[in-house]
Formats: C-alpha cells, sequence, structure tokens
C-alpha cells in the first residue's frame, strides 16, 4: 500500500512539475507535508520569498490539482478580523474535495461573526456540516504581513487552529518577508517554514521562453528573452516585471525582420535596434509611470525623429541605467551630503533672497571645503524635502519611492547608518563623486552645481 502510494505521488509531484516550472524541491516538500487528503497535516505552514518567486501559484496550483478543500484569501483586502473570519465562513468548501473559493453563499446564508470565540465554535459547526470532519481544511492567508498590523491576538490565534478547534485544519501564510519580522509579544506557534529562493536566469529565461507567440521561431524567441536577461537581470528579479517588458519591447525586436532588413541569424543586428529601447525601459523598471499603450505611443513618437536625434538621446541616457525618480533621490542624498542644513531654505525654498555679498566673502576665507572634508549624515525626512523641492511635478509620497531608497543603499550609492531598531530614525550619506552626480543630473536636465554650497 505505501509503495502505490508512493508511486503515485511521484507522478503527482512529476505532473505538477510540468506545470509550474522550476519549483521542483517546493513541490516535493509541499506533497510530503499535504499527504493525503485524510492525513493529518502540520497545524501552520509559512511560506516566503521575494515578490515574483511562485509562492501563491505553487500553494493554489498545489491545492487545486490535488482536490484539497480550501479557502484563499488575499489579506490585503482583510480590513478587519471580522471581514477574515467572515470570508472563511461564507467561502466554506464541500466535502466532495471541489473547492468552491470563488462562489460565495447568498445573502439569506450569510454568516455573520465579530471575534475569535465565535469564529473557533462556528468553524467546528461548519466543518462537521460540509462534510470536512475526516479531511484537511486549508486556509490560505496571501499578503500575510498585513496581519500584523491587525488584532496582536489574531495571528496567534490562527497558528494555533488546529489546537484551538481540535480540527484537522492547516493554516498557511504567505509573506514576502521573513518570519522573524512576524515575533511580537508571547503565544505565537513555530510554523514549518518554507523558503521559496530567487529564480536563477537560468530558470528565468526557461519560463519566459513561454510566452513566445505562436508564430514566432522558438529559438528566436529564447535569443530575444536572452538579451532581454543580459540588460536587466543585475537590475529586476521580478519575474511579472521581465514577462511586462519582454512583451513591451518585442515587436521593436521583431521589426528589421518583417520588414527584411535582417533575418533571425543577424544578432547583432537586432542587438543594435532593440538595445535603445531597453535601455529606455531601464529608466521606468517598477514605475509604471505611465500604461503601456502610452509608452508604446511614446516610443513611437521617439524613434520617428532622425537617427542624429536619436543618437543624442541614446547618448545623453547611456551615463546611468537608474529609474528616473531613483535619479533624483540621489541627487537629493548629494546635496544634502555635501551642503550645510542651514542653507536648504536659501537654496530650495521660494522666494528665499540671494546670498549676500558679505557671506560670499566669509566663505572665501574659509579654507575648508565641504567636498575635501567627504560627505555628512542627513535624516531621511532632509532627504525626502530636498527631493520634493528639485523633482518635477507633483510627486506623491508612495511606497515606490521608499523602496527605491533601499535599492540606492543596496547598489551602495547611498550608505545607511544607524535606524536597526524602531526607535533611532535612519541616517545616509551619498558614496558617489562629483562627476558621477553631474552625469546622473545631465541625463534628467537638472543643474546641480547652481544647488552647491562650494561653487557659490
Amino acid at each position: 500500500m505505501e509503495t502505490i502510494e508512493s508511486s503515485q505521488q511521484q507522478v503527482e509531484e512529476y505532473t505538477l512539475g510540468r506545470r509550474v516550472l522550476c519549483r521542483q524541491a517546493q513541490i516535493k516538500t509541499l506533497m510530503s507535508l499535504f499527504g493525503q487528503r485524510y492525513h493529518m497535516t502540520p497545524g501552520s505552514l509559512f511560506v516566503y520569498g521575494h515578490t515574483g518567486t511562485g509562492k501563491s501559484l505553487v500553494i493554489q496550483s498545489l491545492l487545486l490539482y490535488l482536490k484539497l478543500p480550501h479557502i484563499v484569501m488575499n489579506c490585503v483586502e482583510c480590513s478587519s478580523p471580522r471581514f477574515l473570519f467572515e470570508h472563511i465562513f461564507n467561502n466554506m468548501p464541500k466535502g466532495n474535495g471541489v473547492s468552491n473559493t470563488n462562489s460565495a453563499n447568498t445573502d439569506d446564508e450569510y454568516t455573520d461573526c465579530e471575534d475569535m470565540t465565535s469564529f473557533i465554535r462556528q468553524l467546528v459547526k461548519a466543518v462537521t456540516d460540509n462534510g470536512l470532519r475526516n479531511e484537511t481544511l486549508y486556509i490560505v492567508l496571501d499578503k500575510a504581513e498585513r496581519l500584523r498590523d491587525t488584532n496582536v491576538h489574531l495571528l496567534p490565534a490562527l497558528l494555533r487552529l488546529q489546537e484551538l478547534s481540535e480540527l484537522n485544519v492547516c493554516t498557511i501564510l504567505i509573506s514576502e518577508i521573513v518570519w522573524e519580522k512576524f515575533r511580537s509579544g508571547t503565544g505565537l506557534c513555530e510554523p514549518y517554514c518554507l523558503h521559496f529562493p530567487d529564480y536563477t536566469r537560468q530558470e528565468l529565461n526557461e519560463i519566459m521562453c513561454l510566452d513566445a507567440p505562436a508564430s514566432c521561431d522558438k529559438e528566436l524567441y529564447a535569443l530575444y528573452v536572452n538579451i532581454v536577461l543580459s540588460v536587466f537581470h543585475m537590475v529586476c528579479r521580478d519575474l511579472r516585471e521581465l514577462r511586462h517588458i519582454a512583451k513591451l519591447n518585442y515587436p521593436y525586436f521583431i521589426e528589421p525582420i518583417q520588414k527584411g532588413d535582417a533575418d533571425a541569424s543577424q544578432a547583432r543586428k537586432l542587438w543594435r535596434n532593440i538595445e535603445p529601447h531597453l535601455k529606455k525601459a531601464l529608466n521606468s523598471v517598477y514605475l509604471r509611470e505611465v500604461s503601456s499603450l502610452q509608452w508604446e505611443l511614446m516610443q513611437q513618437a521617439e524613434f520617428d525623429q532622425s537617427e542624429s536625434d536619436i543618437s543624442k538621446s541614446a547618448a545623453s541616457r547611456s551615463h546611468m541605467e537608474l529609474p528616473y525618480y531613483s535619479k533624483f533621490l540621489l541627487i537629493a542624498a548629494y546635496l544634502a551630503s555635501y551642503n550645510p542644513m542651514k542653507y536648504d531654505r536659501r537654496f530650495f525654498a521660494k522666494n528665499s533672497g540671494r546670498i549676500s555679498k558679505r557671506t560670499k566673502l566669509i566663505k572665501k576665507n574659509v579654507r575648508t571645503s565641504n567636498h575635501l572634508l567627504g560627505p555628512k549624515l542627513f535624516p531621511i525626512d532632509r532627504l525626502m524635502a530636498i527631493f520634493y523641492s528639485i523633482v518635477e511635478g507633483n510627486v506623491m509620497p508612495s511606497a515606490q519611492i521608499f523602496i527605491q531608497i533601499s535599492s540606492l543603499v543596496s547598489l551602495h550609492l547611498l550608505c545607511q547608518v544607524g535606524g536597526e531598531d524602531k526607535i533611532a530614525a535612519p541616517k545616509y550619506k551619498c558614496m558617489v563623486t562629483l562627476d558621477f552626480i553631474r552625469s546622473v543630473a545631465r541625463t534628467v536636465q537638472f543643474d546641480i552645481m547652481k544647488y552647491l554650497y562650494d561653487f557659490l
């Protein structure tokens, strides 16, 4: 009997592994944890990894393929514990093994639940009524890091759901952060942790080749994917972002072949045609400043210009391959590192007046220079104030802006000092040279020399 079940599990792993590529190790681990429908499972499972690593895809594909009773919820929609409880009850699957997570009950059958005590009591009744008493019920909570901001008793109770209800229930948390970030207070039951690592370049190539159009030769599209990864792999590992970029720029790659100017074997000519488009796309990685249609229209308008204009615009962008707002953040960091704080108002506030001759004379007699002393630390509040003063347009504060600060730190363009605990705010300093920041500023048409104290 065990041999039959083992061989059946191997067949299921192979079949599912062909549907979900490059995640065979994780699928095998999950298959061993889930077992059969009537087997006991771990009470809680924590799945973590960066965005775009296949966490939600593998979990949901595995549950659907094995026809295991499950409920899936994205915690972004969880505005309160009550909303979470009621979502679980009103999407309860039936005992025949077919999940009905997409079909809600009618208004007459809607179940109300306000607190954890009622939730446990009603969960036992709902599992019994739906014929799931002898089967494992999987509750999948995607974006689980959002639960840290809700009731402090919610997360410990969900992790101990099997213990509190005495049912065969498995709570699966899917998150982009590590488990250590969830620990707060006491009462947390340690789940089984499963890590989804980033895809390697070879794995990204294999997955992205599946998006090849039906009319395109597979080898030609594999060549195109390899070109895209050669440009973007160092700055972007998100599979969804890479697939979006590849789909958006593919018409420019295939254009010389369609016009008869080149064939599939002339890789160098195809590269010269697609290179300026990919370099321009580097300026908006992760940002989505415009829609895909608007991006294509902008691309078409720009490349309808003469060849001389194209060469000039390509040369102006070849100095630094950073997103648009990251360049302004880096410029703001450089100004905060080398300008005295008391002169920020004079440089960046409106109607601040000009520097008097007496001030220039005093500065001229001072021997030390801020650039000779090196970069100084500055708080993030000062960085953001300068950034919003120099960037063009009305930019709203968002998580994407702060993510780009972390990216600049990881690229060693900024250096973070302190801020490891929750009390002390982090401070930064800019690590680039004057020539480097001037080349970055030229790509966004910003005259940085007018804003540096040492060059007044």
